[in-house]
């Protein structure tokens, strides 16, 4: 026998605590981009909603927020709440981080999708600095 059929590879050496150890890392990657991919996919869904595009733009144009926030105004962090969709109805109870040059807060928006049209119970926009609330359901302070 020669020197070289008489040495085993590294992985001949180490494939006791390789394959366990690469095996385990590989599950748990998969685990974690998997959650990473489902979280960033059903955020990109709910971004695209018809209550969060409407409470944005709402929030976006009102004459109070921009006093209390500056533009423009935009959302960040992550959104709290749930939308459900069936067909023609549905409903939404969500609270959406927003900011602006002066501040921050959030819009709250709760509603119910009856017959394919939303219906708003609840639209308003939570000043974080004050703890002020100022309702985007009253058609008064509508900006331009």
């Amino acid at each position: 026998m020669n020197e070289y059929e008489q040495q085993k590879s590294w992985f001949g050496r180490n494939w006791l605590w390789v394959v366990p150890v690469g095996g385990c890392l590989t599950i748990i990657l998969l685990l974690v981009f998997g959650a990473g991919a489902i979280f960033f996919g059903v955020t990109s869904v709910l971004k695209n909603s018809t209550p969060y595009e409407y409470a944005i733009e709402q929030a976006s144009t009102n004459i109070i927020v921009i006093e209390f926030l500056g533009e423009p105004i935009e959302t960040y962090g992550i959104m709290q709440g749930k939308i459900s969709l069936n067909d023609d109805s549905g409903k939404v109870d969500i609270k959406i981080p927003i900011k602006g040059p002066k501040g921050e807060g959030s819009v709250t928006v709760k509603g119910e999708k009856i017959e394919n049209e939303w219906i708003y119970e609840e639209l308003y926009v939570l000043i974080k600095e004050t703890n002020e609330r100022i309702n985007l359901l009253d058609k008064v302070l509508e900006g331009i």
